[in-house]
């Protein structure tokens, strides 16, 4: 591997985040040494454990004195909060799952989207439109845009036989996540996915993860007006 001389510690750390969102570290791998590492990218073993130490305040890596660095078996998502399962809640009302891609496929984000992910407007991002029925009755359509910077293996994704909901939580670590639940007015689009008229009342969620600060994915999630959100603490 090429020699990258006089690395910053934020060089280092964005390296290492790629590998470990690309999955070339697996969750609960050992990686290399601060002395491999600053061989590596023609650093001081001052700027890797910089480095280190950042991945590690965020929940990424674990470190143990004598043992080594390992990526987190288990995110930081499963110590604060848990991303829901769209079938698992559906299964666990005692009701049959079904899902269907409405359309994947690259698109340039829109304004509004990338001001919330905190990009630039137009940069090409995986758009994935998916719906989700319990018991044949629309349940959830999940309207969702990924940064193909953070996970560029979701350029080819199988999202026609798993939903991205899924297909995420599996191959897409963060290490923060931001919320919101609104009521809103059905879309075009949303109404004829949920059988409603447009302009109905429908109850959303929008979700936005980061690995650090990079950007992962937007989603928004759209309900029938008869949608119950039950959470246990």
């Amino acid at each position: 591997m090429k020699r990258v001389l006089r690395s910053s510690y934020r060089t280092i750390r964005d390296e290492l985040l790629r590998r470990i969102s690309t999955r070339v570290w697996k969750p609960g791998e050992l990686i290399p040494g601060e002395e491999a590492l600053a061989e590596e990218f023609g650093a001081a073993r001052a700027t890797v454990n910089r480095a280190l130490q950042e991945l590690a305040r965020t929940g990424v890596v674990e470190r143990r004195r004598k043992a080594g660095t390992r990526v987190v078996l288990h995110p930081v998502r499963e110590a604060r909060f848990v991303i829901p399962l769209v079938r698992q809640a559906i299964e666990e009302e005692g009701k049959t799952y079904r899902y269907r891609l409405v359309a994947s496929r690259g698109e340039r984000v829109p304004g509004d989207v990338a001001a919330s992910l905190g990009i630039s407007a137009g940069l090409p991002l995986m758009h994935v439109r998916a719906m989700h029925y319990a018991d044949d009755r629309p349940y959830q359509f999940e309207d969702r845009w990924i940064n193909l910077e953070a996970v560029p293996a979701a350029r080819t994704a199988p999202f026609d036989v798993q939903s991205p909901n899924e297909w995420l939580v599996e191959n897409a670590p963060f290490s923060r996540a931001t919320f919101s639940f609104l009521a809103d007015r059905a879309r075009e689009e949303e109404a004829v996915l949920l059988e409603l008229r447009e302009g109905d009342p429908v109850l959303v969620g929008e979700r936005i993860t980061f690995l650090v600060d990079r950007p992962i994915t937007f989603v928004r999630l759209v309900h029938p007006p008869s949608h119950r959100m039950v959470s246990e603490l």
